[in-house]
């Protein structure tokens, strides 16, 4: 048999010259870092896109409600110039005139008015009583003591010291205020205020036609320019 001979410190692979043998240490496995920095990345890319997101929502709706904003500019700017242009057409309409005539044995009353206005006369007085007629833009509504007329023309056969002694306790009573004015060329009494026997704010001008009383009435105080415009025009036969 073959003879074992034992190893010994000499016989070990640098023991020559009395060195001691090297011990190699075992490498150690490097981490795989891949999956934590993916991770970060994921996390960086979502609070980003949630960044992102933010931004454009509020920019959007910043946008959406600049947008509103304009538009309803535009909108109200396109009503305003609608509306001044309605106005202006009908003033330039109003411009445009026929004449009323009343009863010839009532002293024949007459005065311009709107050609769009339309006139209904409820009593002509041809078989005596009193002349009443009413006026209004585009049409005559229902005749009731409520109902707001531009203009009511009235000629009664009472005195026009009569007529003006009726309105004296609503004078009295602070529901009428009077001032003296000129129509036709005739002196006229013109009273503002509380309509007599209703719950209307308008102006009433009387004025004596012979032996009669003309009334001339507008049931609200919008149309004053108007009922001026018409009081300027009154001609009547004395």
């Amino acid at each position: 048999m073959p003879t074992v001979q034992p190893v010994t410190p000499a016989s070990m692979p640098g023991a020559l010259n009395g060195a001691a043998p090297k011990i190699v240490a075992a490498s150690q496995p490097k981490k795989n870092i891949m999956p934590a920095v993916l991770g970060v990345a994921a996390a960086l890319f979502l609070i980003l896109s949630g960044v992102f997101m933010w931004l454009f929502v509020s920019k959007n709706n910043e946008y959406a409600e600049l947008s509103d904003e304009v538009d309803l500019k535009i909108a109200a700017a396109v009503s305003e110039a609608k509306a001044e242009q309605a106005l202006a057409d009908a003033e330039e309409a109003k411009k445009d005139t026929r004449q009323f005539t009343g009863p010839t044995d009532y002293g024949q009353l007459s005065f311009d008015f709107p050609k769009m206005w339309s006139v209904y006369v409820a009593s002509d007085a041809s078989k005596g009583g009193d002349f009443v007629a009413y006026l209004n833009p585009l049409e005559i509504e229902p005749v009731s003591d409520s109902t707001v007329y531009a203009l009511r023309v009235t000629i009664v056969n009472k005195g026009f010291e009569s007529v003006a002694a009726d309105y004296q306790r609503y004078l009295e009573r602070d529901e009428l205020s009077m001032t003296t004015v000129t129509v036709g060329g005739t002196t006229a009494n013109r009273y503002v205020g509380k309509i007599p026997g209703t719950e209307l704010n308008g102006i009433i001008v009387i004025l004596k036609i012979r032996d009669k009383t003309a009334i001339l009435r507008t049931d609200a105080m919008g149309y004053e320019g108007d009922f001026q415009t018409i009081l300027d025009s009154v001609k009547f036969n004395a």
